[in-house]
Parts: structure tokens; sequence; C-alpha cells
């Protein structure tokens, strides 16, 4: 992205985002670091897991989702994606 970042992966929102906010909290290892939303269209999720810093965001109904680090690797973005997956494929 523009900013630096690297989007990695966009899953369905087949939920609210509290429930999202609740799940990405329950994989073992991630911190949540801020939880932004205006209440009623769209939040943001940022934690940190595994050294590297992520965020959540839902735009045009699904959740796209962003590391900071560009080089993260693979393994550690696909736990998060498969960990999401759980919830968010219904």
């Amino acid at each position: 992205m523009n900013d630096g970042t690297r989007q990695f992966a966009l899953l369905p929102q087949t939920t609210l985002w509290q429930e999202l906010h609740d799940h990405v909290a329950s994989l073992n290892g991630v911190v949540i670091t801020n939880f932004m939303t205006d209440g009623i269209t769209e939040a943001w999720i940022d934690f940190k897991y595994r050294g590297h810093s992520f965020n959540i965001n839902d735009q045009f109904g699904d959740y796209w989702f962003f590391v900071d680090d560009p080089n993260c690797p693979d393994e550690i973005l696909q736990k998060v994606v498969n960990h999401c997956e759980r919830l968010l494929k219904k």
C-alpha cells in the first residue's frame, strides 16, 4: 500500500465487528492495541501478534486485513487468516 503496509487478506463481513474483535483477541499471543469505531458503519481493530502490528477494518461488506511490515512471514499471516476464517467463513 502507499503507506508501506501490506494488505494480505479480504474476508466476508459475516458477523459484526464486536464479535470479530473478541475472536481476534482469543488467538493465543494477540494483544489488542487499539479499537476504534463510529458505532454504526465502520471499525478498526489494531493488534500485535508475534512481534508484528496488524489492523483490520470493514469496507464494502468485507474485512480488510493489513500488516505494518510488508515482509512479515507468510506463516504468521496465515495463522491470523486461518483463525479469522473459522469465524467469518460460516
